[in-house]
């Protein structure tokens, strides 16, 4: 009897050591005061039998970048555009989407400005380059306007704080910024002239695309897709919940870094609305459309010379 009780207990022991084993390590790349932070929160708070979560900090987006390439990590949040274009370059890069939220231009709560063609001769703060995409696809609905946006504004390119800080020091008449900075300035009193989703139905894309996914190579994937699959239901439900359960939410608020209650309220608001309802064919085709302006309105810079999306950017649903 003791002999068996040793051979059953030995073979529990065996099976839960060849059952962590065999379930495998996500390495994520994740942003310090990110967004993923709020959907990491949780999930490490509830174990998934499917897999392991490892998350690796990341200075900027651009570190994010390199540590997949380098296979430091295994999966990072970033846009679809740049997975293209490294796919083109032969590194086989693949997105499956993360959040829809979008970008937006806002002003000061007494602003005169109230339409594009009201930007003419004001100073306007961009989030990013040259090349962001919300400044691009602006500039696209400008010109369908009739108006030359990047002739006729004082552009100022910079960090989202430091300008949404320079918009309250009336030192910019308004500012092309993110989501989450968008919506901090929502919540202080400022003014949304027009957010992405409102560019894009102004353009005629039929279909609203998510500017920011899970990015991973596509080898790796291939060798992870149950646990791929399960980290993606994972998500999704960790998401539902930071929207509909308020002890979740709290549990995620010390990733916000903010205090104030109407901020983290705008903050959620945002970040539910920006969850990913719809991934399909529409939405892909829509993608196309918004691939082909940001390829003429960056001249390539953006996208490289492909005047296509390449094939296999999106990973496929089940």
């Amino acid at each position: 009897m003791l002999v068996n009780k040793i051979l059953l207990a030995a073979g529990l022991l065996c099976s839960a050591a060849t059952f962590a084993a065999e379930r495998p390590t996500l390495k994520i790349g994740a942003l310090a005061s990110g967004t993923l932070d709020w959907e990491m929160a949780v999930l490490t708070d509830t174990p998934n039998p499917g897999f392991t979560l490892e998350i690796q900090r990341l200075a900027n987006p651009e570190a994010g970048k390199i540590a997949l390439q380098s296979g430091a990590v295994d999966m990072i949040v970033a846009d679809w555009i740049w997975v293209s274009r490294q796919r083109n370059s032969g590194i086989k890069l693949t997105f499956y989407p993360y959040s829809s939220a979008a970008g937006a231009l806002l002003v000061g709560a007494n602003s005169g400005i109230e339409t594009l063609a009201d930007l003419t001769g004001k100073r306007l703060g961009i989030a990013g380059g040259e090349l962001d995409k919300n400044w691009l696809l602006l500039q696209a609905l400008g010109q369908k306007q009739g108006l030359d946006l990047n002739a006729n504004v004082e552009k100022v390119f910079g960090a989202p704080p430091l300008l949404s800080q320079q918009l309250k020091q009336q030192r910019l008449d308004a500012i092309l910024t993110y989501w989450n900075f968008a919506a901090r300035l929502e919540a202080e009193g400022f003014k949304k002239i027009i957010d992405a989703n409102a560019v894009e139905q102004g353009l005629g894309l039929t279909a609203h695309v998510p500017p920011l996914g899970y990015v991973f190579r596509e080898e790796w994937a291939q060798a992870h897709k149950s646990a791929l699959k399960d980290f993606f239901q994972a998500a999704q439900q960790a998401k539902q919940r930071l929207c509909s359960d308020d002890n979740v939410w709290r549990k995620a608020l010390p990733e916000t870094h903010e205090d104030d209650p109407q901020i983290q309220a705008a903050l959620r608001q945002g970040y539910c609305q920006g969850r990913v309802t719809e991934w399909n064919a529409a939405v892909q085709t829509a993608a196309g459309q918004l691939y082909y302006l940001l390829y003429q309105f960056s001249r390539h810079q953006l996208t490289g010379d492909a005047p296509e999306i390449a094939e296999g950017t999106f990973w496929p649903v089940d």
